[in-house]
């Protein structure tokens, strides 16, 4: 059975920090690239940032570019998301996707496999 399995979110003051891993069971998570993608209440999913299956390639959304940075683990099966200078406006819920397609990284239409998502909230 193929599983995403998001962890790492939780509450933090601005400008603090989180790593987020997404971990992957059923499948080998480095034969695929990988996204992470938001959604805050009352807003509709975003792209935040991709990995590809080579590592070679790593896209950010504007809005979180020199603050996250999206990596492999050593083991192969997990993809992290280093989040740092966290603001208000980071605040939603946080998804890891297995692409399947060809397509924009940010269009969620090109990934098969969604995990449950982990849920970050930036406040003081």
């Amino acid at each position: 059975q193929v599983q995403l399995e998001e962890s790492g979110g939780g509450l933090v003051q601005p400008g603090g920090s989180l790593r987020l891993s997404c971990a992957a069971s059923g499948f080998i998570l480095e034969d695929d690239g990988i996204g992470w993608f938001r959604q805050a209440p009352g807003k509709e999913r975003e792209g935040v940032s991709y990995i590809s299956r080579s590592e070679a390639l790593t896209y950010y959304a504007d809005s979180v570019k020199g603050r996250f940075t999206i990596s492999r683990g050593n083991a192969k099966n997990t993809v992290y998301l280093q989040m740092n200078s966290l603001k208000p406006e980071d605040t939603g819920v946080y998804t890891c996707a297995a692409r399947r397609r060809g397509g924009l990284w940010y269009s969620p239409s090109i990934y098969g496999y969604w995990g449950q998502g982990t849920q970050v909230t930036v406040s003081s």
